[in-house]
């Protein structure tokens, strides 16, 4: 997870470089705040031209619970760096990759029991409801 973070850090330096030789040698000139207001804005508008369709899809094909799913695995992972760099800048304990790591495979395995037990209870509601509606189909019919 160390080197994930590195490998993400060095790649955001490299194109955080790129953005202000491109600002430098193209006389834009914008400052820091000026970059990133435009840099995120429009990496976020880019996102949502992506994500937008497919989550769109997914919710009207009955999968909502992924997209319940991809919004809570963020929200986990932006709260797990959070604790990290917090207890980082407060001195209260130390960054460290492993706890994100472990906060990460936590939320992955209660899901994985969470999705069977919730695979297990639609599976009995189903076979339920197909019985209901077999004896329905055979009182309707009854003395025909």
């Amino acid at each position: 997870m160390r080197e994930l973070i590195y490998n993400f850090i060095t790649w955001v330096a490299r194109v955080h470089d790129s953005i202000l030789s491109i600002n430098d040698t193209g006389g834009y000139y914008f400052d820091d705040k000026q970059l990133h207001f435009l840099v995120i804005g429009a990496f976020g508008m880019a996102l949502i031209f992506v994500i937008y369709p497919i989550f769109k899809w997914l919710a009207n094909h009955g999968h909502t619970m992924v997209v319940t799913w991809i919004y809570v695995f963020t929200v986990i992972l932006v709260l797990s760096f959070a604790i990290e760099i917090g207890q980082w800048y407060s001195g209260t304990g130390t960054m460290d990759s492993e706890d994100i790591a472990y906060g990460l495979s936590g939320f992955l395995v209660m899901f994985l029991i969470f999705a069977i037990v919730r695979g297990i209870y639609h599976g009995i509601r189903s076979l339920l409801k197909k019985d209901t509606e077999d004896e329905d189909f055979r009182h309707s019919y009854k003395g025909y």
